[in-house]
């Protein structure tokens, strides 16, 4: 069942108002809520188990929403109908997609419950950038990465940019970001927890990563565009790798980079 919303002001479309905004965004999501955009982020969102809120759609876009509506109805969950017009007041832009949903966040899983059970992970330091985090999220739930640790001053994987380019597939990884007090301690109880840990960097004196040896259980560490992973960082590895490329290149962006990882690991 939908409900049409002809006004804009209508306090029920609040979750959605001023996306562009990201001081008022931040202030009114907090830690708390966060907004998806698109069928098949919505689609994943769905399926990670996450509170959603309310969904909001425009009239074209209600018959291929209408698997899910059933299903949203059975939980409550209002799904308001606006013409694209009173949604682009809403949201502040014009919604091309002409979907979108809010939702809350789960509690992040602690570092011991995240590593039990899990043979394949990526600790992520210093990552600012919200589509090289979505990228990476996406890489890995292709390639099996069973889960994401960042650290604390790691970009939210909530953002709405971040959702959006992993394809929502963020929505459905484990993720757990590191306390202050708790970075870089948190890598030697990776390493203790029986995993490899591994430092990617262009350093031609880390191991080439067509030829090492992969342990059972391997945490691929990534640092951020330009500086890379920090002196602390580094030092407290297994081992370094790095992946061999054209002399001609000087880098592969952290996002490809990890794709290259994970696609090895899954070999």
């Amino acid at each position: 069942m939908t409900v049409v919303v002809d006004d804009a002001g209508d306090p029920r479309l609040d979750d959605f108002r001023s996306l562009n905004d990201q001081t008022f965004r931040r202030r009114y999501e907090g830690n708390e809520l966060f907004v998806v955009e698109g069928y098949v982020a919505i689609d994943r969102l769905i399926e990670s188990g996450h509170t959603i809120r309310s969904v909001l759609l425009a009239p074209s876009r209600v018959a291929r929403f209408d698997m899910h509506l059933a299903p949203l109805e059975a939980l409550a969950v209002p799904v308001f109908v606006a013409e694209r017009s009173v949604i682009a007041d809403v949201v502040g832009f014009d919604l091309h997609r002409g979907v979108v949903a809010c939702a809350e966040r789960r509690p992040a899983p602690s570092i011991d419950e995240l590593l039990t059970g899990a043979r394949r992970i990526a600790v992520l330091e210093g990552l600012n950038d919200n589509e090289n985090l979505g990228a990476i999220a996406r890489a890995a739930k292709a390639f099996g990465i069973d889960g994401l640790v960042i650290d604390p001053t790691c970009t939210d994987p909530y953002s709405r940019r971040t959702v959006r380019v992993s394809m929502g597939e963020v929505l459905t990884l484990p993720i757990t970001r590191a306390a202050l007090d708790a970075w870089p301690s948190v890598l030697s109880e990776i390493v203790e927890a029986g995993f490899e840990l591994w430092a990617m960097t262009p350093s031609v004196t880390a191991d080439d990563l067509w030829t090492v040896d992969v342990a059972d259980r391997v945490a691929v560490l990534l640092g951020a565009e330009g500086p890379g992973l920090t002196p602390a960082a580094l030092a407290a590895a297994s081992r370094r790798v790095r992946i061999p490329i054209s002399a001609h290149v000087d880098s592969l962006n952290v996002a490809q980079a990890a794709a290259v990882t994970f696609a090895a690991l899954a070999r």
